[in-house]
């Protein structure tokens, strides 16, 4: 079981210690997302080190259609396969399944699915995630849930959300049972439970209530950033956030922009997870401490500046706007590789200004600071 330490809190904002088996993650914390157990752009395992990296998330189904996780089991688990010395989160697969597959049919027992590569019949339910999980040996297992997209008609979102506690209580079990096998790859493997009710508050506190009953070592808020707008998205994080455990770390999935992050630590919550910044990123768009800007605007042709002169990644120590510019206009792997890396180390650099904020007791001063200002586009040439 994991040990988490709430350190200090500032109104609802907290910091955190999060002692795992792989390592301590100082909360809050953003999570890098490796989908297929490798960041999109050409990131390396050293590479996250470099961006100050704590905790890389990886997807169990994207894994599970390859390279299967049995080979991956046969190779060690994760930490061995892409040599990473760090916690690693795996998500249940349920988001990839809603959002993914076609023709798929939801029953009691779980979720019956095409592949969307190969179009090969699966069925995955909780206990198939969890020997998932289980073989990929990562340091925290996420509950297969069912994510509804919003809005969708409260008599299914009740259902849903009454299901996924069943299921919850399932992963539990049959976790519990991987754990004390003697060949599991990690049998320390942590449980982290998902809230969910779409953006209906009663559903969401119900939800929320009945998950905290089933011993779990993390709390996800799930289903959010899916189709609703942010104000609905805090005010679901401020109904949920009173009936979560103190004692435990919060999650809010999928999300987001370094300005939802912000807001988010504001309302409570410890773990965060996008594929924002590596997405964005090798398009050319670009996070800083003054807001966003797009690297492929003709005013940067001639820009000998770093991205950011405040910042102190790979990419802002060696080259300038001009040459990664130009390597995105040739369709250079460099060039993406050099955004993903900055945006990467800009989101690890904005987790640890929070925590540095909190830990001086000026959250306050900092979320006015950038709650907007980090939202703003940065002006072309600026």
């Amino acid at each position: 079981m994991g040990k988490f330490t709430l350190l200090k809190t500032e109104g609802k904002a907290r910091r955190g210690r999060f002692e795992t088996v792989h390592g301590v993650v100082e909360t809050p914390v953003f999570m890098n997302v490796g989908t297929s157990a490798a960041v999109k752009g050409g990131i390396s395992t050293e590479d996250l080190h470099d961006v100050k990296c704590q905790v890389e998330l990886s997807n169990t189904y994207h894994l599970h259609i390859r390279p299967g996780d049995d080979v991956i089991y046969k190779m060690g688990g994760l930490h061995k396969f892409f040599k990473w010395d760090r916690p690693v989160l795996t998500d249940s697969g349920g988001f990839q399944v809603f959002s993914l597959a076609k023709l798929r049919k939801i029953t009691e027992e779980g979720v019956a699915f095409n592949s969307h590569i190969d179009g090969k019949r699966i069925f995955m339910g909780p206990e198939e995630s969890m020997r998932i999980q289980s073989h990929l040996g990562s340091t925290i297992a996420m509950a297969f849930d069912e994510c509804v997209e919003n809005p969708s008609p409260y008599a299914y979102v009740k259902a849903s959300e009454e299901r996924t506690v069943r299921w919850l209580k399932r992963c539990r079990e049959e976790l519990d049972r991987l754990n004390s096998l003697p060949d599991t790859v990690n049998p320390h493997q942590m449980l982290f439970g998902i809230n969910q009710g779409g953006t209906y508050e009663d559903l969401r506190i119900e939800n929320m209530i009945e998950t905290a009953k089933i011993p779990c070592d993390g709390y996800a808020i799930g289903g959010l950033a899916v189709g609703e707008d942010a104000q609905t998205m805090y005010r679901i994080i401020e109904a949920v956030e009173p009936y979560m455990p103190t004692d435990k770390p919060r999650y809010l999935m999928g999300v987001g922009t370094p300005q939802n992050i912000v807001e988010a630590v504001y309302r409570g919550v410890d773990f965060f997870d996008c594929v924002m910044p590596s997405r964005n990123g090798r398009h050319g768009t670009l996070f800083t401490w003054e807001g966003k800007m797009n690297i492929n605007n003709e005013s940067y042709i001639l820009d000998a500046r770093p991205i950011s002169p405040s910042c102190d990644c790979p990419a802002c120590r060696h080259y300038s706007r001009s040459y990664i510019r130009h390597l995105l206009k040739a369709k250079e792997m460099l060039g993406m590789r050099l955004c993903v890396l900055h945006n990467l180390y800009f989101y690890n650099d904005l987790m640890e200004k929070i925590r540095q904020a909190l830990d001086n007791g000026a959250y306050e001063e900092f979320y006015r600071t950038y709650r907007n200002r980090l939202a703003a586009r940065v002006a072309d040439g600026s």
